[in-house]
């Protein structure tokens, strides 16, 4: 047995109790406690503790999981070629991915004020790995330096991140066609004007 599987396999490693925790999460969202982590997981809250010290970093670790996936996802789906009309429809893609992901929900219902203090956060680990993602999209746009080569460009990040959230995180939008159609009309088009600038016919 390779050690690669070995360690796959292993209920106790971080990449099945990360796992254990982005499904609980899809239910209970922030309700999530040590102990349905370590029932789930066929451990103990002393090893998930020794490790992990809370059941909160374990959220924060399956929540930056979710997002990094719901990008690689929206990579499968609708890649982006580099160009600001490839960009758009990929981040499109990842707003709606993210809007309708059970875990969105499940943290709404279960921590309104957490969800709601989402929309404005202006650091930390889930901001950092949304706006490395956008920088990585970006790059592209300017052959020589990409967005280090370009403060205006760089400046776009933030911008992006800012009109984005409105639209992702509002699960409450989920299965209303008319409401999710606007949410993500009108994502792109702010998008779109954010990058113009880039785009090949402006």
């Amino acid at each position: 047995m390779s050690r690669r599987f070995a360690y796959e396999r292993n209920p106790h490693s971080t990449g099945q109790v990360i796992a254990t925790v982005r499904t609980l999460m899809r239910a209970d969202g922030l309700d999530v406690s040590l102990a349905a982590i370590a029932r789930s997981c066929g451990t103990s809250r002393n090893f998930l503790y020794a490790n992990w010290k809370s059941a909160s970093a374990l959220h924060l670790l399956a929540l930056k999981s979710e997002l990094a996936h719901a990008f690689h996802e929206a990579h499968r789906a609708c890649p982006s070629d580099g160009t600001v009309q490839g960009i758009s429809d990929h981040l499109s893609h990842v707003v709606r991915l993210v809007r309708r992901h059970p875990t969105t929900a499940a943290v709404a219902r279960s921590s309104p004020t957490a969800l709601t203090a989402a929309h404005t956060a202006i650091e930390g680990p889930l901001v950092q790995v949304v706006t490395e993602q956008l920088s990585d999209l970006l790059h592209p746009l300017v052959p020589r330096g990409g967005i280090w080569g370009d403060l205006a460009l760089n400046s776009r990040t933030w911008k992006i991140l800012w009109i984005a959230r409105p639209a992702a995180l509002c699960p409450e939008a989920v299965g209303d066609q008319h409401w999710e159609d606007t949410l993500d009309g009108a994502f792109t088009e702010l998008l779109r004007d954010l990058l113009s600038r880039w785009s090949p016919t402006a």
